[in-house]
């Protein structure tokens, strides 16, 4: 019999002794919809490095579900020497969700939403724009266990243009990606190590105004390769691009 890969559930911290408890929402998936049985092997994970490997030893079911677990391993997952921030232009429907949920999987380390001038998608400061921002933040989370990640994503609040364009002047490298662009992702250099942006566009493009003023702050265009790839799967295929071009993947 095949043994399948133990499942992650996210806590808000690991607990230092060798007997954990989970509880909560995780413990109600992990009994109600995974039917955890004792014996089974779960891995906990604090989204921020720490992970710890574990064995069920009790589980108990109902409303304050929860599973009573031995601590078998314990590892800490080391952040790159290269962040990268996936900078996601606000999509349409679900493509925004879709993007955060292939770029978590693909290694962002951080997402930030923007509000792109060609945008359709538009969050205001209110109720909606917190509910679209927590559904972003939901994703990341899920995608992140899903890929088995000892880090969860940050997905910051929204910036504007202008906000951008300050982050990508502090950075150690700052990327547009560009489908008339000259240069070739795999043409132009890249940091090793601190801080890279990666500003993915919405569905409508990148503005002249939005170029110009990433120019300005330091940014490099850049193209993937000789097809439009769409809003939503572009950050995921630059990171791929740069986990084998820079240390990311070794």
């Amino acid at each position: 019999m095949t043994e399948t890969t133990p499942p992650v559930f996210l806590v808000e911290a690991l607990p230092p002794g060798g007997h954990v408890v989970l509880d909560g929402e995780e413990a109600r998936h992990a009994v109600t919809v995974r039917r955890t049985r004792v014996g089974e092997r779960l891995t906990l994970s604090d989204g921020n490095g720490g992970v710890a490997d574990c064995v069920v030893d009790a589980v108990h079911p109902g409303r304050d579900a929860r599973l009573e677990l031995t601590v078998e391993t314990r590892r800490d997952e080391p952040e790159p020497a290269l962040h990268v921030t996936i900078v996601q232009a606000l999509a349409k429907g679900d493509r925004g969700e879709l993007a955060v949920e292939l770029a978590t999987e693909a290694g962002a380390d951080a997402v930030l939403p923007w509000r792109a001038a060609r945008s359709i998608a538009r969050w205001d400061d209110g109720p909606r724009g917190a509910k679209a921002l927590a559904r972003w933040r939901g994703t990341a989370r899920a995608a992140a266990k899903q890929a088995r990640r000892g880090r969860v994503p940050e997905v910051g609040d929204p910036v504007s243009t202008r906000q951008l364009a300050a982050l990508l002047a502090d950075a150690d490298g700052a990327l547009v990606l560009e489908a008339g662009a000259e240069h070739l992702l795999t043409e132009v250099p890249l940091p090793q190590q601190g801080k890279l942006y990666v500003v993915v566009g919405p569905e409508g493009g990148v503005t002249a105004e939005e170029l110009a003023a990433f120019r300005t702050a330091g940014a490099v265009e850049v193209r993937l390769g000789p097809t439009v790839l769409r809003t939503s799967t572009a950050g995921a295929v630059a990171l791929g691009a740069l986990g084998a071009l820079t240390a990311r993947w070794r």
